[in-house]
């Protein structure tokens, strides 16, 4: 008898930052890629904060930034002391709360204390993660987790990151999140081009605004 080998799955590695809306946008996509294609994929974090340190910028982004570490803090915070496997889904849990906040339910930025107020309440976790993450504890792990993302992929890029198969890219950024096959066809055409030797970038002007429906 001939024994068949099943195919292996492909492991691939998402950075966010739970604000930026465009993130948002390609990791609803790559939930969609998880049904239609072998692969699983593993949530992180990156930080739009600590990637515009020391930046000129507009004052209105720059008051973005100072109130963004609250939600990446608190992921880190907590997650930081479990087992991988059990961090992960606890990363993913606590994305899809803000996200569900800040992107879906329209709530932005403005008030992100509140917002980790009741995503703790939500997902039962301990209330002291609260003040942690209006401290910088738990900094010295989040810089760790956006540098492990720069190193993969390059410092003139921002969120989302994904790597897989041994190279990582930027995006892909798009609107709204493609559903079905379409979303296997075209997670099948970024990891073609990621693996050519010497490809570096597509990019056309964004001509509208994410599409969260």
């Amino acid at each position: 008898m001939t024994q068949t080998t099943a195919p292996s799955r492909e492991r691939a590695e998402m950075f966010f930052d739970p604000v930026c809306p465009w993130a948002w946008m390609t990791s609803r996509w790559l939930m969609e890629v998880e049904q239609v294609r072998d692969i699983d994929v593993t949530w992180s974090v990156m930080s739009l904060s600590v990637l515009n340190e020391g930046r000129h910028l507009d004052e209105g982004y720059l008051a973005m930034l100072n109130r963004s570490w609250t939600p990446v803090r608190a992921i880190i915070a907590a997650t930081q002391d479990l087992p991988e496997d059990e961090a992960n889904v606890l990363r993913k849990k606590m994305y899809d709360a803000f996200g569900q906040r800040i992107h879906l339910d329209g709530r932005g930025t403005e008030h992100l204390d509140q917002v980790l107020a009741e995503v703790v309440e939500e997902l039962g976790l301990d209330p002291a993660i609260n003040d942690v993450a209006a401290t910088t504890d738990v900094d010295e792990q989040l810089r760790a987790s956006h540098q492990r993302a720069m190193d993969l992929v390059g410092d003139d890029v921002g969120t989302p990151v994904i790597s897989v198969n041994d190279v990582a890219f930027f995006g892909p950024v798009v609107t709204p999140a493609p559903k079905g096959e379409a979303a296997g066809q075209l997670w099948d055409g970024c990891v073609l081009v990621a693996a050519t030797p010497g490809f570096f970038e597509l990019k056309r002007t964004r001509t509208t605004h994410p599409d969260f429906s």
